[in-house]
């Protein structure tokens, strides 16, 4: 049986290049700052840095209501948001029904139709300034701040909805219902929403609650940060050569920063992304967020078994384990001698060494997706951050269950971060997460725009 050895543990994470000390994190983030340049000129580029044509504001007059809609995976919510004399949003009204398509195939009317459904009560009997839509699949944003489907999640069926415009289509709904309306629709993805809702969330000083600001400090710009099931960033750029724009005011740039194409992968990390949906692409997603850190640590304790680095009496039954959910790991990371999820269960009393050495390897594949995440955050921060004062800090807005419930993600991450930001002088920031930063951002979104 194997006894704990984390010195030969550490030798097989660094041969098969897994071992977070393989990385030099300056090296990485000025690799991401030129990554992020070539993308915004439209040069060749794995971060294609996407114009969102939304303005972050950066003032909202109290008084004000808006339609805020989210459309998720299993779910479609609607709310009607207030903006009040502090800036704060209130939700109203809301409420929670089934994502058209997820209970059978609807056609493109049916489905617009469902939404308009939804939306009708809270347009008729109230005043709003317009309606902010987050829609969470993959689109392509138009000059207007529209989306064009390009294609849903297996829980979605609705195939004619894929090439149509998303805003366009509720409009039209909306007036065969009777219901004029000619105000704003803005379409937007979950990131940017997350970035919008810190506007409202997170103080100019970078506290939770808003605190009194007796200077009309204006606070430093939002970066918008998901790291969940998947990886993204989003940030105020003010020049994007590859649409001509150029503006102080900014717009909002997502830069799907899990498709970065890291350096530091390893023979492990390249067997595992060959049996992804995806091969290819979205090499730092694959070793950050929760669709894949179970998946890969499986990978990778195989390989310590094949390798007999890591021996105990049902090893067999773990090389034949199909997949490992990241939420089993995540249990059993936070509770290893529970001995009641699926990894921890394979392991009799006697075989603490065996056990302990695979909450080692664990902790390494943590550490070093932690690691990189806080180089992505370094570099979108040091984007935004000239000629901001300390008592103004970039605002990094977080979502995800991956940050937030992890075992030793954000500990770790926001550890690394500072590091990295310290290193030469106090760069100044704050890392909050939100709550319901799709609802909030798509309230927001809605006062980014005027017809």
């Amino acid at each position: 049986m194997s006894k704990f050895n984390p010195d030969a543990l550490s030798d097989f994470a660094r041969y098969y290049g897994f071992h977070y000390d393989c990385i030099n994190p300056h090296a990485l983030v000025k690799d991401i700052l030129i990554e992020m340049q070539r993308g915004l000129e439209g040069s060749t580029s794995s971060l294609p840095m996407i114009p969102s044509y939304i303005t972050p504001v950066t003032h909202i007059p109290p008084g004000k209501t808006v339609l805020a809609l989210d459309a998720g995976g299993t779910n479609l919510r609607s709310s009607l948001v207030y903006f009040n004399e502090n800036g704060e949003a209130v939700a109203q009204r809301t409420s929670k029904t089934p994502m058209p398509g997820t209970n059978g195939q609807l056609k493109a009317s049916e489905f617009f139709n469902a939404i308009a459904d939804v939306t009708l009560p809270l347009l008729n009997d109230t005043k709003i300034e317009g309606i902010g839509f987050t829609f969470s699949y993959p689109m392509k944003i138009t000059s207007d701040a529209d989306g064009i489907l390009l294609s849903f999640s297996k829980e979605v069926d609705a195939p004619d909805v894929v090439g149509k415009e998303i805003g366009k289509g509720l409009r039209d709904a909306l007036c065969a219902k009777g219901c004029k309306y000619s105000g704003p629709i803005v379409l937007l993805n979950d990131t940017v929403a997350t970035l919008l809702s810190g506007l409202v969330s997170i103080s100019p000083d970078g506290e939770n609650t808003r605190t009194k600001n007796d200077f009309n400090a204006k606070g430093g710009p939002v970066v918008g940060f998901i790291l969940g099931t998947g990886f993204n960033t989003a940030y105020p750029e003010t020049n994007i050569p590859k649409i001509k724009f150029n503006s102080s005011s900014g717009q909002i740039v997502v830069c799907e920063t899990g498709n970065f194409d890291i350096h530091y992968r390893g023979q492990l990390d390249r067997e595992y992304d060959s049996t992804t949906k995806n091969p290819g692409s979205y090499f730092l997603e694959k070793a950050t967020a929760g669709a894949y850190l179970g998946p890969l640590t499986l990978v990778i304790l195989k390989q310590a078994i094949k390798d007999k680095l890591l021996q105990f009496k049902k090893a067999d039954e773990l090389l034949a384990m199909p997949n490992l959910e990241t939420r089993f790991l995540n249990e059993f990371a936070h509770a290893p001698l529970c001995a009641q999820d699926p990894l921890g269960s394979l392991f009799a009393p006697d075989e603490t060494g065996a056990l302990a050495s695979v909450q080692y390897l664990t902790s390494l594949v943590t550490e070093r997706g932690a690691l990189f995440s806080a180089a992505v955050l370094a570099a979108t921060i040091k984007r935004v951050s000239f000629g901001y004062e300390p008592f103004s800090p970039v605002r990094v807005a977080v979502e995800g269950t991956t940050y937030m419930i992890y075992k030793g993600m954000r500990r770790s991450l926001e550890s690394y971060l500072h590091r990295i930001l310290f290193k030469d002088k106090p760069l100044p920031y704050v890392v909050s997460p939100v709550e319901q930063g799709s609802l909030f951002g798509a309230a927001v979104a809605a006062l980014s725009k005027k017809n």
